[in-house]
This record gives C-alpha cells, sequence and structure tokens, in this order.
C-alpha cells in the first residue's frame, strides 16, 4: 500500500460530522490505574495496588464485581472484590506475585497454578474465571471466583501440568496444545480460545475439568495439527493470521481477526472444523486484508487491527485498537462491510492518533487492547495510556 506525502499532511476532513456516541459522551464512569496527577505519563510505572503497566485484558464477573484485571507488563492479575467505585481505586488482592511492589515474568521464578507470564485475556462470571497466560502458552482456569491472594487456578489448558511453559509444549501443534494465546471467552457452557500464535481459533463445548484437556473444534484450520497463516491458502473466508478476541451474539459467533483488519462472523456457533465464515466486517469481501480498506484515513466501515469484540446491549463494540477508537455496529444491522453507526473516543468516524493527537484525556484512548461487556458498561483495557476504563453505554 503506498501512501502519499500529502495524504499525510491533510487534515480531518472539514466536512466530517460528529458520530453519535457509543459510551456515554461525559467519559467513562471509572478510571483504573493511573495514578498521582491521573494522566501523567511521565511518572515511571512502577508496580502498586493501584498502577498498571499495559493492560490487555478486563472484565467484571457480575454488574457489581467482583473485577479482574490483566496487568499484562507486570504479570499479574489485579482483583477488585467491589466494583470499584472511585477513580484510581487500588486493586484489593492479586494473583502472579508476592506482593504488589513486585513484578516479573512467573514472580522470576518457574511457572506454577498462581504465577503468570504476559497476562491477556480475560474472561469472568461467578462460578469461573479464565485467564489468557499468553506467554507461558497455557490458559488458567479457577472454578469458582478467587477471593485471596495468590490462590492457584484449578485447571490449565495448553500444558500437561502447571510446569509446563513451552509454545506448543515443545512439539507440534495437537488440540492440546497452545501457542501465545491472547483471548478467552465464556460462551454458553463453553469456551473459546483465540489461539493466535496458531492462527487458530479452539472450542471446548464445556469448560473443562483435567488438566490438558484437547479442544473439540477449531476454526481457521482445517485440522487441529496445522497452524498455518491464513489456513496456507491466502486470505479468505476460512483462514486467520492473528485472532485475538471471541464474542457470542445470539446464535453467532464473532472473533477479531487482528491481523486481516476484520471481524469474522458465524450466524450460527460452527460445528465442524474449519468451517467458513459467512461474512466479514472491516472488510468490503472475505480475501481483503489492508488495514483501513487501504486508506490513510479510517471511515465508519474499515478497522485496523482490531483486538477486542463484545456486546454491549443490542451493539457490537469493536476496540478497533491502532486507529484509538472503539466503534459500535447494530447486531440487527451486521452485514458484509456493513458500518459502524456509534464511536467513543475519538470526535468523527475519519479521525484517528492516540487520544486524538493530543495529551490523555478521560474520554480519549491510546491503543485499546481489549473490551468487555457486563450490562450496561464496557470494560475497556486502554493499555497504552496504562488504564482500565469503566464506561457506562450512552443513551
Amino acid at each position: 500500500m503506498r501512501v502519499s506525502l500529502k495524504a499525510l499532511a491533510d487534515p480531518p476532513p472539514a466536512a466530517a460530522a460528529p458520530a453519535p456516541p457509543l459510551l456515554d459522551p461525559a467519559g467513562p464512569e471509572t478510571v483504573l490505574g493511573v495514578i498521582s496527577s491521573g494522566f501523567d505519563l511521565t511518572i515511571p510505572v512502577a508496580p502498586s495496588a493501584a498502577s498498571m503497566f499495559g493492560p490487555r485484558g478486563a472484565a467484571l464477573a457480575a454488574p457489581e464485581g467482583p473485577l479482574f484485571v490483566a496487568d499484562t507488563g507486570h504479570h499479574r492479575l489485579l482483583a477488585w472484590r467491589r466494583r470499584p467505585a472511585a477513580d484510581f481505586a487500588p486493586a484489593d488482592f492479586l494473583i502472579g506475585q508476592p506482593d504488589f511492589a513486585h513484578e516479573g515474568r512467573n514472580a522470576k521464578g518457574e511457572p506454577g497454578a498462581a504465577t503468570l507470564n504476559v497476562p491477556t485475556g480475560v474472561a469472568a462470571r461467578p462460578d469461573v474465571l479464565v485467564v489468557a497466560d499468553a506467554w507461558n502458552h497455557r490458559v488458567l482456569i479457577w472454578r469458582g471466583l478467587p477471593t485471596a491472594d495468590n490462590l492457584p487456578a484449578d485447571i490449565v489448558l495448553g500444558q500437561a501440568d502447571f510446569t509446563g511453559m513451552l509454545a506448543n509444549r515443545g512439539g507440534e501443534v495437537r488440540a492440546d496444545t497452545l501457542n501465545w494465546c491472547y483471548g478467552v471467552s465464556l460462551i454458553g457452557d463453553g469456551l473459546v480460545v483465540c489461539d493466535a500464535g496458531n492462527r487458530r481459533v479452539l472450542i471446548w463445548r464445556e469448560i473443562p475439568s483435567e488438566n490438558g484437556t484437547p479442544a473439540d473444534l477449531v476454526l481457521g484450520q482445517a485440522r487441529m495439527d496445522c497452524r498455518d497463516e491464513n489456513g496456507g491458502r491466502g486470505v479468505d473466508a476460512r483462514g486467520m493470521r492473528w485472532p485475538h478476541a471471541a464474542a457470542l451474539a445470539g446464535e453467532a459467533l464473532l472473533v477479531a481477526d487482528s491481523g486481516n483488519n476484520r471481524i469474522m462472523v458465524w450466524r450460527r456457533l460452527p460445528c465442524e472444523n474449519g468451517a467458513p465464515a459467512d461474512f466479514v466486517i472491516g472488510q468490503n469481501d472475505v480475501f481483503a486484508s489492508e488495514h483501513n480498506r487501504a486508506h490513510y484515513r479510517p471511515d465508519a466501515a474499515c478497522l485496523n487491527m482490531p483486538y477486542g469484540c463484545a456486546v454491549l446491549g443490542e451493539s457490537l463494540i469493536v476496540a478497533d485498537t491502532a486507529n484509538s477508537r472503539l466503534l459500535g455496529f447494530p447486531l440487527d444491522a451486521l452485514d458484509m462491510g456493513a458500518p459502524a453507526e456509534r464511536l467513543s473516543g475519538q470526535p468523527d468516524f475519519t479521525s484517528k492518533g492516540d487520544n486524538r493527537w493530543k495529551a490523555p484525556a478521560r474520554d480519549s484512548l491510546c491503543w485499546p487492547y481489549g473490551a468487555t461487556a457486563m450490562g450496561d458498561t464496557a470494560v475497556v483495557a486502554d493499555s497504552g495510556n496504562n488504564r482500565v476504563l469503566l464506561w457506562r453505554a450512552a443513551r
């Protein structure tokens, strides 16, 4: 793709109209992770009960909590027993480090049932917590929510036991291995894992109860023993390049295929390996992959490295990460290349830029990596701003 120097210098189009807000235009109800003056990014990101370093995932288990945050750069999981009501509220407990002042991969030791190495995706409900422990190439499951420091996980997927940490267990890809697994989603009685390094999505029809349980279904590859980019065929409706998040909208399955700058949509939850998506959002057809549909400036129908997706009420939220914005697509109008109708983080659909090319503001975004939803609240991992936002839907 070629971009002219003139295009890089052009100001946003004068005719660009403000977009209807996806989330409360007053900004997030609660901001977590920023300390001191609140938005001074020159402050060293030292680990504490109130600080975060590049969080990539967060989820409320219920409308009033608990809240769990993957504090990715500090290699730990932060937890609030109740939904925080005040900005910059400190976490109540953590998993992955001996205390709030420490950091380091696997707590600078060997992997175990309560250590983490670049945790990313988080999924939670009152009876289960799931965390993508990406660089240990595993998924950790707690049967029942942890309530105190360093309570060990009950189940590990991707490894034979809690001591394993090698990609694909140090061998070939199989139904029971993982490689840079970045996203996890609880869907009905089952579990979906975006196994990004193997360029596939794995589905367990029931939440596993034993270590190393193999997946039941694979998408993005024809078989469980394949890991080719885009399924080895080039961009189409079956393959993936960098799947990062998944969500269920009614009966439809949605996958954020960030490497191909699109959301893949299956109208029904697939029941066979390698099933093709019915359509995609972010591109005009299933064979295209350029960011912003090969334009410098975005619009309402394009995406640039979307790393997150979630369902909030009647809208699909997409974390359009490299455009530093959140898009809202009406669920009843999802179709090939459908445009978003709502927006947060930018003033209009043609604008882009980290924090709108300014200092961080309460309602701005810088590379939002993760988005989940609970009730009327979006939980946004605003990774580039080292914070998590609890942000209610616009009325």
